[in-house]
C-alpha cells in the first residue's frame, strides 16, 4: 500500500467514519481490516444522542450519504436494503426466577420511556453486518485505501516519527507507512497489543459475561397474554413495547431484545460472574436453556426460536486500557474501554470520541503540528486541545458510565431503585440531544455530564452500589432533586407511573434549563418533527 497520513485499523463502523471525515479533510488514509465484510459485530443498538452525532457529523465534514442512518424514516428511505430496525424507546421488565411475570397494577415491575414521538424520527437497532459493510464501501468511495483479510504482526516508529506496520494479507507480506494511527478494533485491540498498553478494572465494578446469538422466530411481548396490562396493545404504552430496546432484567443481570427489519432478532444476557458460574455461560446455547428455564415468561417468548448463528461467550465484559492515546495515536473509545450494552452508551461514546479526534486531524494536532488554520466552524462542543487531553475525556467518560452500570446491576433486585437511578441516564441523554440542537455550549460537559460538577457527583453518591445503598426510601426524592436542573423530559413523576412519553411539552416548558426562550426550543422540536 502507498505511504499515507493515517492508517484506521478496524473497518467496523466507527473506523470506517472516521476514515471518511479524514477523506474529507484531505488526508491519505488506510482503512485495513482483519476480517471481510460483511460480518458479524456486537454493539447494535442506537439512541437520540448518537443520532444527533451523527447528523452534525455529516453536515460539519460533507457527508451527506451518512446523515440518514440518523433516524428510522429517513433511512429506510435511503437504504431500505441496509438493513436496521425500529427502535422508539428502552422498555424494561422484572422477572423473578420461576415465576411467570404479571404486570403489576401500579407498573412498579416494569418501565417505558419513549425516545422518540412516532417512527419517523425514531432510532434504530443496527444489523452490523450490513451497516458496517456499507459504511466501509462509502470510506473506499472516498479514496480510503482499504485492506481486508490482513494480519497486522507489528508497529514500529521510523526515525522521523512515521508509524510502519507490518504483517501479512492472503499470504504476501504487507507493509504500510503512515504519519498517524487510529484503533478501531474495540478493546484488546491491535494498538493494545502492539504497543503493550495495560488494562486495569473499573474501581468497584462487578465482573461481568456475556452470551449472545441472532433468532428468528422470538415472540413479540405485546402478543403474549403475561404481558397484559405492561403495554401490550390496547392498553396505551408511549410505544409499541417491542419496538424498542427491550430488556428483561432480573436479580444479578439482564437480557436484550433488538429486532431488526428483516426477521431476526438479537438477544443475548450480561450477567455477573455469580450467576454466569451457576450457568455455566461456557457452555453456550446449553447455559442459554439454562437461564430460560429460570424465567417462564421468557422462555415462552423464545419457544419458537432458532439461533441463526453460533452463541459468542464473553468470560469478560468488561474493560478499560490505562491510556488511549499518545504521540501520533489514538484509540478510539470502543477500543479503549467497553463497560456494557445497557442503555446503550456504546454508539455515542464511539461518535463523541470519533468528533473530538476530527478536530484534532482537522488542526493538525493529531501529527503534532497544524498543517494549516483550522476552520473553527468545525469546532465541536467539548472540542479538546490535545491527544492527551483526548485520552483523559474518554477514560473519564468510560469511568463515570461504569459507575453508573454498576449502580444499575446493584439496583436489578429492588426494581424501584433501579427505575429511579435510571433516570439520571434519562435526564442526562434528553438534555444533551436538545441542548446539543439549540444551545451547544449546555452540553460541554461530556457524556452523561461526567464534567458537571453537580450531577456527577450525585450519580455516584446516590448508586444502589454505593456503600450507604441499604435501602434508601428517599432514594427517588433525592434522584429527582439532582436531575432537576437537565430535567427536560417529564421525567421522575410518580403520576406518569414509570410510562414516560416523548412530549414536546416538557421540553418547551424547560427552556429555562437550557437557557433559551420557548419558543426556540418549539421552533427547534417543529423543525425536527416533534
Amino acid at each position: 500500500m502507498p505511504d499515507v497520513d493515517l492508517a484506521v485499523v478496524g473497518s467496523g463502523f466507527g473506523g470506517s467514519i472516521l476514515a471518511m471525515i479524514a477523506r474529507r479533510l484531505g488526508l491519505r488514509v488506510a482503512l485495513l481490516e482483519r476480517g471481510r465484510h460483511p460480518r458479524f459485530a456486537i454493539g447494535e443498538s442506537s439512541s437520540p444522542l448518537a443520532g444527533i452525532l451523527l447528523e452534525q457529523l455529516a453536515d460539519r465534514y460533507d457527508l451527506p450519504r451518512l446523515k440518514p442512518l440518523a433516524a428510522f424514516g429517513a433511512w429506510q428511505a435511503a437504504y431500505p436494503d441496509v438493513v436496521c430496525g425500529l427502535k422508539r424507546g428502552f422498555t424494561y421488565f422484572k422477572h423473578d426466577a420461576g415465576r411467570r411475570f404479571a404486570a403489576a397494577p401500579d407498573r412498579s415491575n416494569h418501565l417505558l420511556v419513549a425516545a422518540s414521538p412516532h417512527d419517523a424520527i425514531s432510532d434504530t437497532h443496527w444489523l452490523r453486518a450490513d451497516v458496517d459493510a456499507f459504511l466501509m464501501r462509502e470510506a473506499a468511495a472516498l479514496g480510503a485505501e482499504y485492506a481486508d483479510e490482513l494480519q497486522l504482526e507489528s508497529l514500529e516508529w521510523d526515525t522521523g516519527g512515521a508509524a510502519v506496520l507490518r504483517g501479512r494479507r492472503r499470504g504476501a507480506a504487507f507493509c504500510v507507512k503512515a504519519r498517524g494511527v487510529v484503533d478501531a478494533t474495540g478493546p484488546r485491540g491491535f494498538l493494545s497489543r502492539a504497543l503493550r498498553i495495560g488494562s486495569q478494572p473499573f474501581p468497584g465494578y462487578p465482573g461481568t459475561q456475556a452470551l449472545f446469538s441472532h433468532f428468528t422466530g422470538v415472540a413479540r411481548c405485546d402478543e403474549m397474554p403475561d404481558y397484559a396490562g405492561a403495554g401490550a396493545r390496547g392498553d396505551g404504552p408511549p410505544y409499541p413495547v417491542d419496538d424498542a430496546a427491550l430488556h428483561h432484567v432480573f436479580d444479578g443481570g439482564w437480557m436484550w431484545v433488538l429486532r431488526f427489519g428483516n426477521g431476526v432478532t438479537s438477544a443475548g444476557v450480561a450477567v455477573e460472574d455469580a450467576l454466569a458460574a451457576d450457568l455455566r455461560l461456557a457452555d453456550g446455547e446449553i447455559a442459554w436453556q439454562r437461564l430460560l428455564d429460570r424465567l417462564p415468561t421468557v422462555q415462552d417468548q423464545f419457544a419458537a426460536a432458532a439461533p441463526v448463528r453460533q452463541f459468542d461467550w464473553m468470560p469478560r465484559l468488561s474493560y478499560r486500557a490505562a491510556m488511549a492515546a499518545g504521540p501520533r495515536w489514538a484509540l478510539l473509545p470502543s477500543a479503549a474501554a467497553f463497560v456494557d450494552p445497557l442503555f446503550s452508551t456504546g454508539f455515542p461514546l464511539t461518535l463523541l470520541g470519533i468528533e473530538r479526534l476530527a478536530w484534532l486531524l482537522d488542526s493538525g494536532t493529531f501529527f503534532d503540528a497544524p498543517r494549516r488554520e483550522a476552520d473553527e466552524t468545525r469546532r465541536p462542543v467539548g472540542a479538546v486541545s490535545s491527544l492527551q487531553a483526548y485520552s483523559d475525556v474518554t477514560l473519564a467518560e468510560a469511568d463515570h458510565t461504569a459507575a453508573f452500570v454498576a449502580g444499575c446491576y446493584a439496583g436489578f433486585p429492588r426494581f424501584d431503585d433501579f427505575v429511579q437511578y435510571s433516570m439520571f441516564y434519562f435526564a442526562a441523554a434528553s438534555y444533551a440531544e436538545v441542548a446539543r440542537r439549540i444551545a451547544p455550549e449546555q452540553a460541554a460537559v461530556g457524556f452523561l455530564r461526567a464534567g458537571d460538577s453537580a450531577f456527577a457527583p450525585a450519580l455516584r453518591t446516590l448508586s444502589p452500589a454505593g456503600a450507604a445503598a441499604a435501602r434508601r426510601p428517599d432514594l427517588g426524592t433525592r434522584v429527582r432533586e439532582a436531575v432537576a436542573p437537565v430535567n427536560i423530559a417529564g421525567l421522575c413523576e410518580p403520576g406518569k407511573k414509570n410510562w414516560y412519553a416523548a412530549d414536546a411539552a416538557d421540553a418547551i416548558a424547560g427552556a429555562a434549563k437550557l437557557g433559551v426562550g420557548a419558543e426556540e426550543v418549539a421552533a427547534s422540536l417543529a423543525a425536527l418533527g416533534f
